[in-house]
């Protein structure tokens, strides 16, 4: 059953003012740059499907990560707005805030709006920006409807890859909420997000294989057994569907 609706909320979806005036020194990348990037071979196949939709150039700061910055944590942030209007929002360059990846509550779906090369202006705090990977979940903390199975399993099979890919533990240390963030106002995951629960599907997954999608069998979920995805299901996305074909470095 759909979650109901809310009225619009009554902050704003990120704290981005303090992001914005430290991400000055850098050079942000041309509207040209924020284009959907050319599709090659994947370079991690680790990854569930994401797919492309561009923040504002305007939201973020261009970089060369891991190069020019160490990448060590997650961030996991609930949006406070429905899902198409998180990315509307991340569209507008006023805003001064987005964050990497959003998951959608109902199906999953993922959306990357900036490069994990890039700094996303997500955290409120400079130095946590330049550091981290921003994950969005769609819903309100005080509503746990909006907390899905489907949302918990794509973010955590997206939060094992990010982990697997710069060698982040696996731990809480490393994967935080937006709340933990030094000197950050916000509250969110909030208390209905179930942490023992996220942690024990990102700690046992193990990796996405595409070629299982096109058959029908899911994908590969907890070591061993068929956790994810159902036969015939055609939640995860099919043969030839445009995503996440190098969205990570190009």
């Amino acid at each position: 059953m759909e979650p109901d609706q809310h009225f619009p909320a009554r902050r704003r979806l990120l704290a981005g003012a303090a992001a914005f005036a430290a991400g000055a020194a850098l050079t942000p990348l041309t509207p040209a740059g924020a284009m959907s990037p050319r599709k090659r071979a994947r370079k991690s196949a680790g990854y569930p499907p994401v797919h492309w939709h561009p923040a504002s150039s305007g939201n973020y700061t261009a970089a060369n990560r891991p190069r020019q910055y160490r990448i060590d944590t997650v961030v996991i942030h609930v949006t406070q707005e429905t899902f198409r209007e998180t990315l509307r929002i991340f569209q507008n360059p006023r805003h001064k805030a987005a964050a990497h990846y959003v998951v959608r509550s109902s199906d999953g779906y993922i959306a990357q709006c900036i490069r994990e090369r890039d700094v996303a202006w997500h955290a409120g705090n400079w130095n946590y920006n330049t550091r981290s990977i921003g994950i969005e979940h769609e819903g309100w903390i005080d509503d746990s409807k909006w907390f899905t199975e489907s949302l918990y399993t794509r973010s955590a099979l997206l939060t094992a890859a990010i982990c697997e890919r710069y060698g982040i533990p696996r731990d809480r240390k490393h994967i935080i909420g937006h709340v933990e963030v030094p000197g950050a106002n916000h509250t969110d995951p909030g208390r209905y997000w179930d942490w023992a629960h996220y942690m024990d599907l990102v700690k046992g997954v193990s990796s996405w294989d595409h070629k299982w999608d096109h058959k029908g069998d899911g994908f590969w979920g907890h070591k061993g057994d068929g956790f994810w995805g159902r036969k015939g299901d055609d939640f995860w996305d099919r043969e030839g569907d445009d995503f996440w074909e190098d969205l990570l470095d190009s």
